[in-house]
């Protein structure tokens, strides 16, 4: 399906790039005839070659914007729109044009060099693990065959010998509950699998879920290896104070109002408040007090970090572009939800700032959350490079 995508979208940047040259020398011919013949003779002695290059044009035009507009995944809403909007703006829709031409042949070019790569070394299976992968979501999601919360990564991982499985608990619990779910969900992915362990990559708060399930429920056992990515260890102070200062009327209408919608998604008893107390540093220091003395490399369990960085509010999407000064503020350098000094956790710690672009990586970006190929950094590569790694290690 990807395949077919790719070509109907290379067609699509074909035409368009068509339609962009060849107007520019249908332009530069009218200009020169209309200098040498005057502007009302040209329509006068050439109409019949004005209409035919107006609805071959035309026609070159709506078949590539019609092709880019259905099987490019890159363009996103904001071009779509603005293409749109500014088709009927002379110089304007020219200049839009280009950029949507842009887009969507990195798009076709970037993907089609992927496809590549994952061809070369489909053999190989890099990523086919001792353990299957188990991912396990942040607050305030839910696993969906719909919507992955996990973006492209996993296919990206099955394409290259992983197995993958997902945590599937409700995506506002505290820590403790939380725990005792995964906990529940990880022994029958064992017991009917027959995998003996799993491989955790933990996003946000579900990686502090998994590192209580292992230390105090026992799930050594069953986990050969935990990697958290952009999970806040140490939890976040911003989050303190928007729990201490609120007003308590203010804090129950909005638990409430998750509360109600979280149930809607599939939440049985959804606890606004006590997945957020625990995302607090006083709540997480209250957590790290039950297990700092767990040694989990002495109980055959590998721990590993990743953590990144915005460098500008507008490098994340809503609602990470409004709190990320609010985080800066209590928390100093974020992904606009998380502290640079809350990541770090385990044997190895791998921190992304991406210096190819002025952006950054943010919460989002490391989930693949807006399935965005970000300049300086590929996401889907880099999970793959996580899991082979893993796969080295002997797990």
């Amino acid at each position: 399906m990807d395949k077919k995508r790719l070509e109907k979208l290379g067609l699509g940047n074909l035409f368009l790039a068509l339609f962009y040259v060849t107007v520019i020398f249908a332009l530069l011919w009218f200009i020169q005839l209309s200098i040498n013949e005057g502007f009302k003779n040209v329509f006068r002695s050439h109409w019949a070659s004005l209409l035919g290059i107006f609805f071959i044009e035309y026609i070159i035009f709506w078949t590539g914007i019609i092709l880019v507009y259905i099987y490019s995944k890159q363009l996103g809403i904001k071009y779509r729109v603005i293409g749109l909007l500014t088709g009927l703006i002379p110089v304007v829709n020219f200049i839009v044009l280009g950029i949507i031409i842009t887009i969507t042949f990195q798009e076709y070019f970037f993907e089609k060099k992927k496809n590549r790569l994952n061809l070369s070394r489909e053999k190989l299976e890099i990523c086919k693990t001792k353990y299957p992968i188990l991912f396990v979501h942040g607050v305030f999601f839910r696993d969906s065959k719909r919507f992955n919360y996990w973006g492209r990564i996993p296919s990206e991982l099955e394409k290259n010998g992983a197995t993958c499985f997902y945590g599937e608990h409700q995506s506002a619990s505290s820590v403790k509950e939380s725990a005792i779910e995964l906990a529940n969900r990880i022994k029958k992915i064992v017991e009917v699998y027959g995998c003996e362990k799993v491989n955790v990559i933990a996003h946000s708060k579900g990686g502090l879920d998994i590192k209580y399930a292992i230390a105090k429920l026992g799930m050594n056992e069953y986990i050969a290896s935990l990697t958290t990515i952009n999970t806040p260890h140490k939890g976040c102070e911003f989050a303190d104070y928007l729990l201490t200062n609120a007003p308590v009327p203010l804090k129950n209408r909005i638990a409430a109002s998750y509360n109600t919608a979280l149930k809607k998604l599939g939440d049985h008893e959804p606890s606004f408040i006590d997945s957020v107390t625990d995302l607090t540093a006083a709540g997480c220091k209250a957590i790290s007090d039950e297990i700092d003395n767990y040694d989990f490399k002495a109980n055959g369990v590998y721990t590993q970090s990743v953590g990144s960085v915005m460098k500008k509010a507008t490098s994340g999407t809503f609602p990470l572009n409004v709190s990320y000064h609010l985080v800066k503020h209590f928390d100093g350098r974020n992904d606009g939800l998380v502290g640079e000094n809350s990541f770090k956790f385990g044997e190895k710690y791998i921190f992304i700032e991406n210096q190819q672009s002025k952006r950054g990586i943010s919460h989002g970006d490391m989930i693949d959350l807006c399935r965005e190929n970000i300049k300086g950094f590929d996401v889907r590569e880099f999970y793959v490079q996580l899991v082979a790694d893993l796969k080295n290690r002997g797990l």
